[in-house]
C-alpha cells in the first residue's frame, strides 16, 4: 500500500483574486473601492486565463501584461490605474506566500496638471439665480457649487450630509463620511452659512436627520443624479466642461494662489499627510506656470526694445 502524502491543491488566479476581494470586505472597506477592484479584475481575464494556477505567476508573465495594456490604451494613467490594481492583488498574494516574489513596476507617467474652473466659468457657475423663477434643482445646484468651491469636500462627502451637519452657532460644517474615514469638521465663512440658511427655508425638511441635499421628491441624492443636477446646471450657464471633483482642485488651486496656509489647506482637505498636498500643489503650479508662459507679463508692458550686447574692443 502506498503511503499516504499531503498534496496541496493548485489554487487558481481567480480564487486568488476573490481571496483579496474577501479581505477588502474583512478590512471593511467601502463598497465602492471593493465594486472598483471588482471591475479591475474583469479586466485581467482579457488577458489572464483565470484558471492560470498562482504558482507560475512570475515577472514575465506581468510584463507582458504591460505590454498588453499599451496596445490596447492609449492613455498611460489608465494603465497604470489597471497595473496598480494588478500589484496590489498580487503583494496581497505574495504576502500569503501563495505567489512567489518577484520586482513590479507601473510605468512611467508624466503627471498631467489638474483641471480646474477658470475666473470666467467661477462668475458665471456661482451667481445667485433669480429664486422666484428657477426651479429648485437649479437653486440647489447653485447652493451645491457654492459649497463644493468653498470647502473643497469630495462628492461622496457631500451626498451624505444630513441638515444637523450644518452647525449655525459654531459656523461649521460636519463632514462625517469621508475617504479615509476620518470624521472632518471644516469651518464655514459667513457669505455660506447665509447661503445655507436661506437654501433649508426652501428644502422643507421634516427634522434634522433629513439629508441636507435632495432630489425633487425630498429623498438623498444619488451619485448620478448629483452629476446630472450639476451637468444640466453648467450647461445652462454656457459651462461645457462639467465636474464636482473639478472644484476641489479649484479649491486647493485658489487657496494657494491667494496666499493660504499649506498645513490649513491639508486640514481641510483632509489629507493623512502633508506630503499628500505637497503633491497636489506641484500639479497646481505646473497648470499656473502654463498660464504664466501664456500671459508673459514682461512682453504686455515692455517695448520689446533690447540692448545689443557687444564687447568691447582692448585698447
Amino acid at each position: 500500500m502506498n503511503r499516504l502524502k499531503i498534496e496541496h491543491r493548485k489554487i487558481t488566479f481567480e480564487e486568488g483574486c476573490e481571496l483579496y476581494l474577501l479581505d477588502c470586505k474583512q478590512r471593511n472597506l467601502r463598497q465602492g473601492t471593493i465594486n472598483h477592484y471588482t471591475q479591475s479584475i474583469k479586466q485581467f481575464w482579457n488577458y489572464f486565463d483565470y484558471k492560470l494556477p498562482l504558482s507560475e505567476i512570475n515577472e514575465d508573465l506581468y510584463n507582458g501584461y504591460v505590454v498588453y495594456l499599451k496596445s490596447k490604451f492609449s492613455n498611460d494613467m489608465s494603465i497604470n490605474a489597471y497595473l496598480r490594481d494588478l500589484i496590489t492583488i498580487i503583494h496581497f498574494l505574495q504576502r500569503q506566500d501563495l505567489v512567489k516574489s518577484f520586482t513590479m513596476q507601473s510605468i512611467k507617467v508624466d503627471k498631467a496638471p489638474i483641471e480646474t474652473y477658470t475666473n470666467e466659468e467661477l462668475e458665471k457657475l456661482l451667481y445667485k439665480p433669480n429664486i422666484k423663477k428657477c426651479t429648485f434643482l437649479e437653486y440647489e445646484a447653485w447652493v451645491i457649487s457654492c459649497l463644493l468651491f468653498s470647502t473643497g469636500i469630495r462628492q461622496h462627502s457631500l451626498m451624505e450630509l444630513q441638515v444637523k451637519d450644518v452647525d449655525f452657532d459654531n459656523s461649521l460644517l460636519n463632514v462625517r463620511v469621508t475617504k479615509n474615514r476620518k470624521p472632518l469638521i471644516i469651518p464655514l465663512n459667513q457669505s455660506m452659512l447665509a447661503t445655507l440658511s436661506e437654501f433649508l427655508q426652501y428644502r422643507q425638511y421634516r427634522n434634522k436627520d433629513d439629508w441636507l441635499f435632495c432630489n425633487v421628491y425630498g429623498n438623498k441624492l444619488l451619485k448620478s443624479t448629483s452629476y446630472r443636477i450639476l451637468y444640466q446646471y453648467n450647461k445652462n450657464r454656457q459651462v461645457e466642461t462639467t465636474g464636482l471633483h473639478r472644484y476641489r482642485h479649484t479649491f486647493a488651486k485658489q487657496w494657494v494662489i491667494n496666499g493660504g496656509n499649506v498645513v490649513v489647506l491639508s486640514r481641510l482637505l483632509g489629507h493623512s499627510s502633508l506630503a499628500i498636498t505637497q503633491n497636489y500643489i506641484n500639479l497646481l503650479v505646473s497648470d499656473m506656470a502654463k498660464q504664466v508662459d501664456e500671459i508673459n507679463l514682461l512682453d504686455k508692458f515692455s517695448n520689446r526694445k533690447f540692448l545689443k550686447m557687444t564687447k568691447n574692443k582692448p585698447k
